[in-house]
């Protein structure tokens, strides 16, 4: 697999293929963070390991394999935004950014010395992934029903909270069992299942979840919670009895025509961690957002149920913020456009209506501050979202 990116030019805000990828081998194992709480790493350990997860030490990944062919993302006419796309790059620390919009490149920028050819790891924005497997796994037989019990696909979990909780609940969030995801406490649950002991014969995730207790009836109650996102991994590969890494491999990423392999990190019993640590490259998680906007049609099959993306990317929980919701594992807004997030600045925004996408990769100050960069990227989103429109009448 190739190896991207160097220390060098982390500063310097480029376009296209003027990136410097190619001082990618520079980066070594030594100077990258030695533990693996990316929660506490300082932001330059930050800026290296983001674009390199696989060179982390104690790090291991599987795979997701491209195909032969690349699906085409054409250039299109450059946007007017109307604003200084540079800065508001550089005050979001991205490293990518790219606008697609009927098909077609309207921008693609690059900073912190990445570029076109490198990958950027993916945080959360690997839910949506998660989620759309359980889709094809329905749509190929291996899940019965989204009603179904998580205890039929994960038997360790037999006995705990999670006894009442349906495959749905999870896709939701709002299996009622209690969870803390305060990212700046090294004692919440977030911060504490990735130090689980590993126990024989059992994968890590469900050693930690099926300690949990329960706060409120199933379905009752939203509650934003990695570890259940991980929880679906597990089920997928379950039922499918494959790696969620092959299977992503298998339903999208050579079907639909990635451009690059990508690679999902492990956790301590060789699962892949669901909730998180995709890394691919930007145009490819543009791409990934192309797949939904298609209809999840991959090299001219439909991957998922038929009625599965108008459920998964529309509101099935209040999150309790107006306008806003939570479908299966995507954010939902009442315009009907969404989005895949993930801490630090990753994301994927598909507006069906505009037949648009935006993905971005970057190195936020801090995990996640809503009322900050996040709302930059929420105006930011509306800004693209008004420039198609102005187009449009024109």
């Amino acid at each position: 697999m190739k190896r991207f990116l160097a220390a060098a030019a982390l500063l310097a805000v480029t376009t296209g293929c003027n990136a410097s990828d190619a001082a990618a081998d520079a980066i070594t194992p030594d100077m990258l963070p030695k533990d693996l709480n990316v929660l506490f790493w300082n932001q330059d350990q930050r800026d290296l390991a983001f674009r390199t997860m696989e060179k982390v030490p104690k790090v291991v990944v599987n795979q997701i394999e491209a195909g032969d062919d690349v699906y085409p993302l054409p250039e299109g006419a450059p946007i007017d935004l109307g604003m200084d796309v540079d800065a508001y790059m550089a005050k979001q620390r991205n490293a990518g950014l790219i606008i697609v919009e009927d098909g077609k490149i309207r921008l693609e920028k690059y900073a912190l010395g990445y570029g076109p050819a490198g990958r950027w790891t993916s945080f959360s924005v690997a839910k949506s992934f998660a989620s759309t497997l359980v889709g094809a796994a329905v749509k190929d037989g291996y899940i019965k029903s989204l009603d179904d019990k998580v205890t039929a696909y994960i038997p360790g979990l037999k006995g705990s909270a999670y006894d009442d909780v349906s495959v749905r609940q999870l896709l939701t969030m709002t299996s009622g069992v209690k969870w803390n995801e305060d990212y700046t406490d090294p004692k919440s649950d977030v911060a504490m299942f990735n130090r689980q002991q590993p126990v024989a014969g059992e994968d890590i995730t469900v050693s930690y979840m099926k300690t949990l207790p329960r706060e409120a009836p199933a379905g009752s109650k939203w509650v934003y919670k990695t570890g259940e996102t991980n929880l679906i991994g597990v089920l997928v590969s379950s039922a499918t009895g494959k790696s969620l890494s092959q299977y992503l491999s298998e339903k999208v990423w050579k079907p639909f025509a990635m451009e690059q392999d990508a690679v999902w990190m492990l956790g301590a019993t060789g699962h892949e961690i669901s909730g998180c640590c995709i890394s691919a490259s930007l145009k490819d998680y543009a791409r990934f957002g192309q797949f939904i906007l298609n209809g999840g049609v991959a090299g001219g099959e439909k991957m998922l149920p038929d009625d599965w993306l108008a459920a998964a990317t529309t509101r099935q929980a209040d999150i309790g913020v107006p306008g806003r919701g939570y479908g299966y594992q995507w954010w939902t807004n009442d315009d009907g456009s969404f989005a895949a997030q993930g801490i630090f600045g990753q994301g994927i925004f598909i507006d069906p209506k505009r037949k648009l996408v935006i993905a971005s990769n970057g190195n936020w100050p801090v995990a996640t501050d809503p009322e900050g960069v996040g709302a930059e990227r929420e105006a930011f989103y509306k800004a693209v979202q008004a420039a198609v429109d102005r187009e449009k009448r024109r």
